[in-house]
C-alpha cells in the first residue's frame, strides 16, 4: 500500500486512486493523498489507508473458499476435515485426486471382468489399469503419509500406499521400483515410484486403486 501511495504521488494521479477487489460482496477502497492535502493528512492515509465495507457484508476465509482451484489438496482437507472419506458425495469426489501419471491412458477397468492371468470369468479387478511403459514416473495422487512400500504377497508385485486422512488411500501396484519409505510425508505430484510388471502383471502397466474407509472404490470417481 506504501509503494502505491507513492507511486500515485509522483505520477500526479487524481484526488484519489481507488483499488477495489470484488470478493464475495467485500469491496476494499484505498484512499492515497496528494501532494496537494498537507503534509501531515499524507503522512496520516498512508499509514492508515481507509478500508471500507458494506455493513453486512460476510466474507468467508475457509481454505476452499480463498484458493482451492490452486490449492486441491486444500480442498481435499476441508472435505475429508468435514467428515470420513465414506460421506463425500460424487460430485465432491470428482477431480479430489491428481493423475498418478503424465499420461492417463485407461485399460483394464474397475469392477469384474475375464481375469488376464488366470482366464477366471469372474475376477473383481479392484483398480484401474493405465498403460505405462516400465520406468515410467508414477506420482502421489494427493499429499500424504506412505503406510507401505515393499512387496504385495497377493498380486500387486512392489506396491506402494499413501494414507490420505479420514479414511481416504491410494495404492500404487506392479512398480519396477519405488523411492519412498513407510511414515514419509509426501506432497501431491510427488515422484513416488516408477511403473513396472512385478506381480501377477501380463505387461507394464500401472494398477491403481483408490480405497475409502479399508474398501475398494472406483478411482475414475476420484480423478
Amino acid at each position: 500500500m506504501r509503494q502505491l501511495a507513492e507511486i500515485a504521488s509522483v505520477a500526479g494521479v487524481g484526488q484519489k486512486a481507488g483499488v477495489a477487489l470484488a470478493a464475495t460482496g467485500l469491496v476494499l477502497t484505498v484512499t492515497v493523498p496528494t501532494a496537494t492535502q498537507g503534509a501531515a493528512a499524507t503522512a496520516a492515509s498512508s499509514d492508515q489507508p481507509q478500508v471500507t465495507a458494506a455493513a453486512d457484508a460476510v466474507v468467508p476465509f475457509a481454505r476452499a473458499s480463498v484458493g482451492s482451484a490452486a490449492d486441491p489438496d486444500g480442498r481435499l482437507k476441508q472435505m475429508l476435515g468435514a467428515e470420513s472419506a465414506g460421506g463425500i458425495t460424487p460430485a465432491q469426489a470428482q477431480h479430489a485426486l491428481g493423475a498418478p501419471l503424465a499420461t492417463m491412458e485407461r485399460t483394464s477397468p474397475f469392477g469384474y471382468r475375464v481375469s488376464p492371468v488366470t482366464g477366471a470369468p469372474d475376477e473383481f479387478h479392484r483398480g484401474q489399469d493405465f498403460a505405462a511403459q516400465c520406468g515410467t514416473a508414477v506420482r502421489a495422487a494427493a499429499g500424504g503419509t506412505v503406510t507401505f512400500a515393499g512387496w504385495h504377497p497377493y498380486g500387486g508385485g512392489n506396491r506402494v500406499v499413501i494414507d490420505h486422512g479420514n479414511g481416504l488411500e491410494t495404492t500404487y501396484n506392479h512398480l519396477s521400483s519405488f523411492s519412498v519409505s513407510v511414515g514419509q510425508k509426501v506432497e501431491r505430484g510427488a515422484a513416488i515410484a516408477l511403473s513396472g510388471t512385478t506381480g501377477a502383471s501380463t505387461g507394464c502397466h500401472l494398477h491403481f486403486e483408490v480405497m475409502v474407509n479399508g474398501e475398494v472404490v472406483d478411482p475414475n470417481g476420484w480423478l
